[in-house]
């Protein structure tokens, strides 16, 4: 499923500049620790996490995730937001929790 129909389908906000959309969401990982994140979670992955800093753009890009999603509300500050759009990583805000995105996420096709 592309990222842009998954924003549609779980009315995700897009917190970043509007490229990168049509990448191909395989998976999804939630974690909040990074060398987690780093070690297991796989190529085209949409991460699901509270961090908010700008090494979850560095930890994206490394593993070619095809997009972050911020749960509870949260929204990434001004310099993860930039360094977001310098390497197209598309950062996404949800007001749900993690685990009713994940349930969400599972209901649609999407596994860890």
């Amino acid at each position: 499923m592309k990222l842009k129909e998954l924003i549609q389908k779980l009315d995700l906000e897009l917190t970043t500049s509007p490229t990168a959309l049509d990448a191909e969401v395989e998976n999804a990982y939630a974690s909040d620790i990074l060398s987690d994140v780093m070690s297991h979670a796989k190529e085209g992955s949409v991460w699901i996490t509270i961090q908010t800093h700008r090494n979850t753009v560095s930890v994206a890009e490394l593993k070619s995730f095809a997009g972050i999603i911020l749960v509870g509300g949260r929204r990434p500050d001004d310099e993860t937001l930039k360094k977001a759009n310098e390497e197209n990583i598309p950062i996404l805000s949800t007001r749900f929790s993690t685990f009713e995105i994940v349930g969400k996420l599972y209901e649609l096709g999407i596994r860890g």
